[in-house]
């Protein structure tokens, strides 16, 4: 008998088709015979159909509009971007499936926490014992202060981190812990991001010793400050010096001292609702200065100003291209 494919694993040639006609039924020159040869495409083979059907729910989720009214929203790239942009909306929609349902898996997780923040928003805390935490962007903790100890529960995002004495008499710790490990804050403070499989520790003031969760011979750590070190739930990475500028988000900025633009991009999109890349023709430009956070469009035009950058968007601004002006 044969084997059904399963509703997850569309041919990429059938994606790019669909790419192909989300571009095409977005151009203000559309004409019936266009939407009659659409109709055609769609109808002639269940791919096709499953195909549109991700189409759909893509433009649904990223405008909240009927997928009629959210093609208007996309704008067609120039010719010299075109390959491309078709090249990464097909990635896209391979990605539907899968995206959607870890999207609402993370949303699920966000609004159970204790505290978060939302896409492009910095929050600001002040614990019961008069410690100070600030959420970055798409960030999720909880808190558990007991008689033994205070607990901060990283489950997605970074935060900054300013321990305050213990009221208490009995001098609990300061914990934060992630998948893999906890850190104890020895009068300090410190930020801590959270990554796939990964946390990243940057001590700003004071000392933080990390234990690592899974059962390993590494005996716990301890980073001081103006010290940086990533771990894994098994193993640290060397202890390297921290970046001066590791805490500027918390003052709305991000910095770039010759920084990939590549590298740049990929933190600017935390940032911002959607997707921004870059063509890999300008990976390696380096960039430097200050750029703000709270307004990505800001930056994004700052880029375009002052290096040789074309930004291009598409799907009413959800998603961006740079690519070599």
């Amino acid at each position: 008998m044969p084997t059904r494919r399963s509703n997850s694993n569309i041919d990429p040639l059938i994606l790019n088709e669909a790419a192909e006609w989300l571009m095409r039924l977005s151009e203000s020159s559309v004409t019936d015979t266009d939407r009659a040869e659409w109709e055609r495409w769609r109808a002639s083979s269940p791919e096709c159909h499953r195909a549109w059907a991700r189409a759909e729910l893509l433009l649904s989720k990223l405008g909240g509009l009927p997928p009629s009214l959210a093609m208007s929203a996309l704008d067609r790239p120039a010719n010299p971007g075109r390959r491309a942009a078709l090249t990464k909306l097909a990635t896209i929609l391979a990605l539907v499936p899968t995206g959607w349902g870890s999207w609402k898996l993370v949303e699920s997780q966000q609004w159970t926490a204790d505290y978060r923040s939302a896409v492009g928003e910095r929050r600001e805390l002040t614990l019961a014992d008069g410690s100070q935490i600030t959420l970055n962007t798409d960030t999720a903790v909880d808190v558990r202060f007991d008689a033994d100890q205070r607990l901060i529960r990283l489950r997605q995002g970074e935060v900054l981190v300013q321990t305050a004495p213990d009221p208490s008499s009995t001098a609990r710790p300061f914990l934060v812990s992630t998948t893999e490990g906890l850190m104890q804050a020895l009068g300090t403070r410190f930020t801590v991001r959270e990554l796939a499989g990964r946390t990243q520790l940057a001590v700003l003031e004071g000392a933080v010793k990390v234990e690592l969760s899974s059962a390993t011979l590494d005996a716990p750590l301890v980073v001081s400050a103006g010290q940086r070190t990533d771990f894994s739930s098994r193993a640290f990475d060397s202890v390297k010096p921290a970046d001066k500028s590791v805490s500027a988000w918390a003052q709305g900025m991000l910095m770039a001292d010759n920084m990939r633009l590549a590298d740049f991009v990929a933190e600017l999109a935390r940032y911002r609702s959607g997707f921004v890349r870059c063509d890999p023709a300008i990976a390696d430009l380096r960039i430097s200065g200050a750029f703000p956070i709270s307004d990505t469009q800001r930056t994004l035009n700052m880029l375009v100003q002052t290096w040789p950058i074309v930004a291009t968007g598409h799907l009413n601004g959800y998603w961006v291209l740079l690519s070599p002006a």
